[in-house]
């Protein structure tokens, strides 16, 4: 008599496809997947694209919180008791996105050892990264924020490897990033370029040479 095997759980397999609790939708450039003070009812992974989470102020003034790309979960606040979305998420690049329903979310984290192991990596992760934006706002100079953020938006320290940043980001966007002026932006920007950090083309080519003003210190030159 043949034993009926039960299948294995695969979190890259279940979250490419579309199913019970969970969508897929894809979005053009400079959708709005969800707004600041929406119902926060479900977890965000992003298949593909990059995305940006900013915040308004009472005043109106806006930031730019975060820029999120591919394999990152957003959204997630909503399984720790968070009611209402405190920033609005929304998409720089055409993006594909999987939906995930709260409660389905609650599920899969307790019924699924190596999907709960995925979404704690991820956290712990960008716990690891607010420290470091924490520390880089506190102790180093916007030259070096600069340098530090654009080699972050090309993926460095995933596997060693650059990628051009395809999204169109303005220099106001990265001003406000790494929070200084958009003047200062401008001409670290062109610093970088004449001595071959990076690169124009249609987009941003970042070189690995840039990591040496975040290893080594260096004169900084103000405008």
């Amino acid at each position: 008599m043949a034993t009926k095997r039960t299948a294995v759980f695969s979190p890259t397999s279940f979250l490419a496809q579309a199913g019970k609790g969970r969508s897929i939708t894809k979005y053009r450039q400079n959708q709005i997947i969800f707004s600041q003070g929406d119902t926060a009812d479900a977890v965000f992974y992003i298949q593909k694209g990059k995305l940006k989470v900013s915040v308004v102020s009472d005043r109106g003034k806006e930031a730019v919180a975060a820029i999120l790309g591919p394999d990152e979960f957003f959204g997630d606040a909503c399984i720790a008791g968070q009611n209402l979305r405190l920033a609005t998420v929304s998409t720089m690049t055409d993006s594909t996105v999987v939906r995930i329903e709260k409660d389905t979310m609650a599920r899969l984290l307790c019924e699924h050892e190596e999907f709960s192991k995925m979404f704690t990596t991820h956290v712990l992760q960008r716990t690891m990264r607010v420290e470091a934006d924490l520390i880089d706002q506190l102790f180093n100079s916007s030259e070096r924020r600069l340098a530090r953020l654009l080699l972050l938006l090309a993926n460095y320290g995933s596997e060693g490897k650059l990628e051009p940043i395809l999204a169109k980001i303005s220099q106001e966007t990265l001003a406000e990033m790494i929070g200084t002026t958009r003047s200062r932006v401008s001409f670290f920007m062109n610093k970088f370029r004449k001595l071959g950090f990076i690169r124009y083309n249609g987009h941003i080519e970042v070189h690995k040479s840039l990591l040496n003003l975040i290893l080594h210190e260096q004169p900084h030159i103000k405008p």
